[in-house]
C-alpha cells in the first residue's frame, strides 16, 4: 500500500492569527512524511487573501503568495476574493513569484485563453508511479469577472471536459473546489470517478470528511482555524485509492509561540506600506452609525455624483470611524475595510417609494450583519443623498416621485445580494462598478473636501 498525505487550507481571508502555527505544522509534517517515504501534498482552496488586512491590501495579494511559498504549498485554486476584488492587472501580477501551481479550469481571459499564471489541472507522479491529477475550480461570478476583463464559465462543463481528457491519464483525481458544499456534493454524485473533493467558499467544516458515493468530500472552515489532513491508501497493483480518511486539526489547540508576533509583524508591515498621504483635513469629519453625521453624508453625496444617479443611499455602519488631520491610505482602509463596490439600480417610482419607506425604518440602526463583503458589525442608520421628505411627500431632487417614472439610485452593492430590500433584489437593471471599492469613493470625498 502506498500512502499519500494531503494537507489543505481554505478561506483564510487574511486572518493570520494562526499562520505561524499553520506554517510550522505544514513544514514539519512534510519532513516527517518524506522521512517515512510517503508522498505529501499541500493545497489551498482559495480566498487566502482578503483586502481588509493591510498586508494583503498593500501588496495586492503578493504577500499572501510569499506566505504560501514559504509554507511549501504545491497548488492553490483562487477564490472570489482573489478573483474579483483585484483589478485585472493586480490579479495577473499576484502570482508572478509563485513556487506552486495555480489551478483554475473555468477562468479565461477575454479571448478565451487560460491566464498566463494559471492552468486547469496538474498531474503529479509519485515515486511509485501513481498519477494524481489535481483540478481547480472557482465560483463563476460571471458578470463580475466580465467587468474585470475575465471570463468565468460554468465549472461543471469545464470539469466534465477535463475529466474526459484525464480518462486513462490519471489513477487518482483530486478536485480543489471553491464552489461551496452544495456544488461539491452534487459533483460527487455526478462524477464518481473523482476520489477527493477539497472544498471552500461556504466555510463548511467536515471534521472527518463526508463520503458521497465513492468520493470523499472535505472542508476546513475558515480563518485558519483548522487544517485538513487527508490520508489515501493507494493499492500498488491497481493504483487506485482503496482507503480514504480525513481529519481536521484545530489550530486553537496547537498554538505556536510566534503566532501573535508574526500576526503583528504582518499587520505592521502592511500599515507601513499604506502610510501614504491622501489629504490633510483641517476640520475633523466624524461618523456615528446611529445618528446623522457628516462623513457618511459626504460619502453618500459622492456616491450619487460618481455614479451619475438621481439619488443615493448607504448605511452609516459602512464607516467604522471618523477621519482627521493627516489622512493616509491606512486610515481609509481602517474606516472602510469592505470589498464593497458602488452599484446603481433602476427602480420605478412606486418601487422606489417603497424602498425609501423601508430604509427609513429604525430597525437598521442596530441590525447585526455578517457577510456580503461587509467587514463591520452593525448596519447603522440609512443616509440619503438627493432624497428628502416633506410631510408625507418623498422628493427626488426636490420634486415629488412620479409613480410611473424611472429613477437611477446609487447604493453599495451589498444591498443587491442580501434581501434587505426586495424591490432592489428583484430588479434586473443593476450596474456594478469594478474594481472600485466604496473606499475609493471615500478617498475622492476626502480629497474634494480638502479642496
Amino acid at each position: 500500500m502506498e500512502v499519500v498525505h494531503i494537507y489543505h487550507t481554505n478561506d483564510l481571508h487574511s486572518h493570520f492569527e494562526h499562520w505561524s502555527s499553520i506554517h510550522h505544522l505544514l513544514v514539519q509534517r512534510r519532513e516527517w512524511h518524506e522521512q517515512e517515504g510517503d508522498e505529501v501534498f499541500i493545497f489551498d482552496i482559495g480566498d487566502h487573501m482578503d483586502r481588509w488586512h493591510p498586508y494583503s491590501d498593500a501588496s495586492r495579494g503578493k504577500g499572501n503568495c510569499r506566505l504560501l511559498n514559504e509554507a511549501g504549498y504545491d497548488a492553490v485554486t483562487i477564490g472570489n476574493n482573489e478573483g474579483i476584488t483585484l483589478s485585472h492587472k493586480d490579479l495577473g501580477e499576484m502570482y508572478v513569484e509563485r513556487d506552486f501551481h495555480v489551478l483554475a479550469a473555468n477562468l479565461f481571459d477575454e479571448e478565451g485563453k487560460l491566464p498566463e499564471w494559471g492552468k486547469p489541472y496538474h498531474i503529479y507522479r509519485t515515486k511509485s508511479g501513481t498519477r494524481i491529477a489535481v483540478i481547480g475550480l472557482t465560483v463563476n461570478f460571471t458578470h463580475f469577472y466580465h467587468l474585470l476583463q475575465w471570463r468565468a464559465v460554468d465549472p461543471l462543463i469545464e470539469l466534465e471536459n477535463y475529466l474526459g481528457k484525464l480518462n486513462g491519464e490519471a489513477d487518482v483525481i483530486v478536485l480543489l473546489s471553491h464552489l461551496g458544499i452544495h456544488d461539491d456534493e452534487r459533483i460527487a454524485e455526478m462524477f464518481p470517478q473523482i476520489d477527493v473533493i477539497i472544498g471552500g467558499h461556504t466555510h463548511h467544516i467536515l471534521h472527518e470528511g463526508k463520503m458521497v458515493g465513492h468520493t470523499l468530500v472535505c472542508g476546513a472552515g475558515k480563518y485558519g482555524q483548522y487544517i485538513g489532513h487527508i490520508t489515501l491508501g493507494i493499492d500498488h497493483n491497481s493504483k487506485k485509492a482503496v482507503t480514504k480518511e480525513a481529519i481536521l486539526y484545530d489550530m486553537n489547540e496547537r498554538p505556536h509561540p510566534d503566532d501573535d508576533k508574526q500576526a503583528a509583524m504582518l499587520y505592521d508591515t502592511g500599515k507601513k506600506m499604506l502610510d501614504r498621504p491622501v489629504a490633510f483635513l483641517k476640520v475633523p469629519l466624524q461618523t456615528n452609525p446611529f445618528e446623522n453625521s457628516e462623513l457618511p453624508s459626504l460619502l453618500c453625496r459622492e456616491l450619487k455624483e460618481w455614479c451619475s444617479a438621481d439619488a443615493a443611499f448607504l448605511n452609516a455602519g459602512l464607516l467604522l470611524g471618523g477621519l482627521e488631520g493627516a489622512v493616509t491610505e491606512f486610515d481609509l482602509l481602517t474606516v472602510c475595510p469592505h470589498p464593497i463596490n458602488p452599484c446603481t439600480v433602476v427602480l420605478g417610482g412606486a418601487e422606489l417609494k417603497e424602498v425609501i419607506m423601508q430604509a427609513m425604518d429604525e430597525k437598521w440602526d442596530h441590525m447585526q450583519i455578517k457577510g456580503l463583503g461587509f467587514r463591520g458589525t452593525v448596519m447603522g442608520k440609512i443616509v440619503f443623498a438627493g432624497i428628502s421628505v416633506q410631510g408625507r411627500e418623498i422628493l427626488i431632487g426636490g420634486e415629488p416621485i412620479l409613480p410611473k417614472a424611472e429613477y437611477v439610485i446609487a447604493i453599495p452593492d451589498m444591498f443587491t445580494f442580501g434581501r434587505f430590500f426586495p424591490e432592489i433584489y428583484r430588479s434586473g437593471r443593476k450596474t456594478y462598478f469594478l474594481p472600485e471599492f466604496m473606499r475609493d469613493l471615500l478617498r475622492r470625498t476626502i480629497e474634494r473636501f480638502e479642496n
